[in-house]
C-alpha cells in the first residue's frame, strides 16, 4: 500500500536536515560538484557556509570525508553517482568502518550515495552498488525511498559514532508518498522490495491481480543490519515461496543473503532473489541494465509462483 503524504518530498527532506545540520551541529558537507548542478538534485542547501567543494580528484574525498569525521564534524560526503563508491572505497573500508573496533575512535562519516539509471547514463555514472559494502564489519548500510524514512536513519546516526551508508536512488527525490507492507490471507507469494523496486509495488500488484495472483510486500530500509521480522516469517509460512527484489546486482548480493537468511528461519519455504543481470549497462535503450522491470518481476513471480 502507498499511503498519500502531503509534506516535502525526500530531496527537500535532505536538503532540511542537512542544512541543520550545518547551523546546529556545526557539521560539513563535502563532495564534487555540489553547486554546479542544481545542487545535487535540491538535496543541497544552496549557501557557501559548511559547504566544501573537492576538485575533480575522485579518489581523495572520503580520505578529507573519514578525517574530518575522526576530528568528530560528522561530515556528510556526498558521491553524486554512486558507482564513485569503487573510487573511495579504501578510506572508507580500511579507516572509517574499522577505526572503533581496530583503534578505539571512531568515524561517524554520513555517506550519501546516489544510484541512477535511465539511458544515456552509460557503464560508469550509473547503477547500484551497495552489496560490496555489506561485507566490511562496521559499515551499516540502509536504503531509504521515503521523506520519513530518511529522518529515521538521520535519527539514528545523529544518535550515534559509526559510519552509515545510504544507499539513496534518484527516483526518490521527488516522492513525498511514504509506504506500508501488505499482508492478504490468500496470497501466493511473499515479496521484499528494496531500494527503486519499491515504487513499482503499484503496477506489480495490478498485472499480478489480472492474473489471480494475490501477494504480500514489504519494504526493507536496513540492509545491514537486515533484521527479520516476525511477519516475514508469518508470510513465508502461508505462501511458501518468496523473492527479494533489488536495484543492484543479483549474484553475491544483499538481496541473495536476504532470502538465504529468509530461507534459514522459514525452513519449509523457498526465497529467491532478483536484481541487474550480471552485465555493464550501456548507454541506448536496448543495453540498459537496471532496477528489474515490471514485465520481468512479474514474469518471474509467475515461474515461482507456479512451481511446483
Amino acid at each position: 500500500m502507498v499511503k498519500k503524504f502531503m509534506g516535502k518530498t525526500v530531496a527537500e527532506t535532505i536538503r532540511d536536515l542537512s542544512r541543520e545540520h550545518l547551523k546546529k551541529n556545526k557539521g560539513l558537507i563535502m563532495g564534487q560538484c555540489l553547486s554546479a548542478v542544481g545542487w545535487v538534485q535540491n538535496t543541497v542547501p544552496a549557501q557557501k557556509k559548511g559547504i566544501v567543494e573537492f576538485p575533480m580528484t575522485d579518489v581523495a574525498g572520503a580520505g578529507f570525508a573519514v578525517g574530518s569525521a575522526i576530528a568528530g564534524i560528522k561530515p556528510i560526503f556526498i558521491l553524486r553517482f554512486q558507482s564513485f563508491l569503487w573510487l573511495n572505497a579504501s578510506p572508507l573500508i580500511n579507516n572509517a568502518a574499522k577505526s572503533k573496533e581496530i583503534f578505539g575512535y571512531s568515524a561517524p562519516v554520513f555517506i550519501r550515495a546516489i544510484a541512477s539509471e535511465g539511458i544515456s547514463s552509460g557503464p560508469i555514472h550509473t547503477n547500484c552498488y551497495h552489496s560490496p559494502f555489506a561485507h566490511m564489519p562496521g559499515m551499516p548500510i540502509c536504503a531509504p525511498m521515503t521523506p520519513k524514512e530518511y529522518k529515521q536513519i538521520w535519527s539514528f546516526f545523529i544518535k550515534s559514532d559509526t559510519p552509515l551508508l545510504v544507499s539513496e536512488h534518484r527516483r526518490s527525490y521527488k516522492e513525498k508518498k511514504e509506504f506500508n507492507d501488505e499482508m492478504h490471507s490468500k496470497s501466493k507469494i511473499s515479496i521484499f522490495l528494496i531500494s527503486a523496486a519499491r515504487f513499482q509495488v503499484p503496477e506489480i500488484k495490478s498485472y499480478l491481480e489480472k492474473k489471480h495472483i494475490k501477494a504480500d510486500f514489504f519494504h526493507i530500509v536496513w540492509l545491514k543490519p537486515f533484521k527479520i521480522n516476525k511477519k516475514y516469517i508469518d508470510s513465508l509460512k502461508k505462501t511458501k515461496k518468496g523473492l527479494v527484489i533489488d536495484s543492484t546486482y543479483e549474484i553475491c548480493s544483499v538481496s541473495e543473503h536476504i532470502a538465504y537468511k529468509l530461507m534459514t528461519k522459514c525452513e519449509n519455504s523457498r526465497v529467491y532473489n532478483m536484481g541487474m543481470k550480471d552485465k555493464s549497462s550501456g548507454v541506448t535503450k536496448n543495453l540498459l541494465n537496471g532496477t528489474p522491470t515490471t514485465k520481468r518481476i512479474v514474469e518471474t513471480v509467475i515461474k515461482i509462483v507456479n512451481k511446483k
